[in-house]
């Protein structure tokens, strides 16, 4: 059988083999604590699953929606006026999406051709590679280095790659990388933006798992933002809502209608109950998102005091569901990363997976509850790693 050419850019990744690995462990009789994926253990707040099964339950609530319903749009406003100060247009600045990868992957083939660059970061999340890959166009890597507090150099991007640039990606909170923007850093973002006519796509799925205080900023609460860009939040993270698949892009009306154009000729649109679930949770989740940072953030002290005590020092992070930690010298991070499955049954997920600039760490995902997390501390400081 034949494949596309595109097909190429899509291998097997480390997660697959990862999985693979894992998955053999298991059959061996070891109990694996996965800390490689990303995807929260808890459930969402019992008001929004009531909801959803409320509406599910609706004879009437199972046509297509096409698109997002004008309450959806509404609490997404709602939500940016009360959580960042940022004034929305819910008719023509706010799209519904399938998850915030359903934005992520789409927007490229929507505004980039064959051959312009899209700037991401490096490391950075997956999907991007994905997204550029499917537009054909070029991936331009701005390294997110520790000396730099993981913000990209924009003056060091070449000249002639910001003249042919289409897109840039920022995502902070970060995934892998949990770091923050500042107010200065995204207001050079703007300018960039600005100077070189490129579409900024600030990817905001961690907004609400911070820690001691450490808030993010919206992109779009920056002066002019709006002019340039659009910001894409996912339900998945913030409310524990990562099978419903919803989300939404935000900001530049025109960057909104044409995702909107490009998304109605691929899919009918986000199940109506999870859009009312999405209201409910948008609107009335204020509270429970603080009580899941304190349970993230115990988990985060939890975690990074205990790999102390054993000898492996790691930067606290102020925000996001993963811990970034730098592995001892002498490794790459696909042999620690096996160390760690072999010696001590934990999978972690090696920094290279996301880019060249991921070397010398290894992302850890805070996904699993205080026992387990105190078991992969015993089981690491009894593997004889360190």
């Amino acid at each position: 059988m034949k494949t596309s050419e595109r097909m190429k850019a899509f291998g097997t990744s480390v997660f697959s083999e990862l999985a693979a690995y894992k998955k053999s462990k298991l059959s061996e009789g070891c109990e694996m604590i996965d800390l490689s994926i990303g995807s929260p253990d808890l459930p969402p707040p019992s008001f929004v699953r009531e909801t959803l099964a409320f509406y599910a339950s609706q004879p009437d609530t199972y046509g297509y929606p096409l698109a997002g319903i004008s309450e959806f749009h509404e609490a997404v406003a709602y939500y940016y006026r009360v959580q960042h100060g940022v004034s929305l247009n819910p008719n023509e600045e706010v799209v519904c999406l399938m998850g915030s990868q359903d934005g992520l992957v789409h927007l490229p083939m929507a505004f980039a051709n064959p051959g312009d660059f899209i700037l991401v970061p490096d490391p950075g999340y997956t999907a991007y590679a994905t997204g550029i890959a499917m537009a054909q166009a070029e991936p331009y890597f701005m390294p997110l280095r520790k000396e730099n507090g993981f913000l990209p150099d924009l003056r060091a991007i070449p000249e002639e790659v910001a003249k042919r640039a289409a897109m840039m990606i920022v995502n902070f909170p970060g995934n892998p990388v949990p770091a923050l923007a500042t107010e200065s850093f995204f207001q050079e973002v703007v300018d960039f933006a600005k100077r070189y006519e490129i579409i900024v796509v600030s990817d905001f799925a961690y907004s609400e798992l911070y820690y001691d205080g450490h808030k993010p900023i919206s992109f779009l609460s920056i002066p002019e933002a709006k002019k340039v860009g659009i910001e894409i939040n996912s339900l998945s993270k913030s409310y524990n809502m990562a099978g419903c698949r919803v989300g939404y892009a935000c900001g530049n009306a025109q960057i909104i209608e044409v995702l909107a154009q490009f998304k109605s000729n691929l899919d009918y649109g986000v199940f109506l109950p999870v859009q009312k679930a999405a209201i409910a949770a948008l609107t009335k989740g204020a509270s429970f998102c603080e009580e899941s940072r304190s349970i993230y953030q115990a988990r985060r002290d939890l975690l990074i005091d205990g790999l102390a005590s054993i000898g492996w020092n790691i930067e606290r992070p102020k925000a996001s569901m993963f811990v970034w930690a730098e592995i001892p010298k002498g490794w790459t991070s696909l042999e620690f990363a096996y160390a760690l499955i072999d010696k001590a049954h934990v999978v972690v997920t090696p920094g290279r997976a996301f880019g060249p600039n991921g070397e010398r760490f290894v992302r850890i995902a805070l996904v699993q509850d205080e026992t387990k997390l105190k078991q992969a501390i015993s089981n690491i400081k009894n593997s004889g790693i360190f």
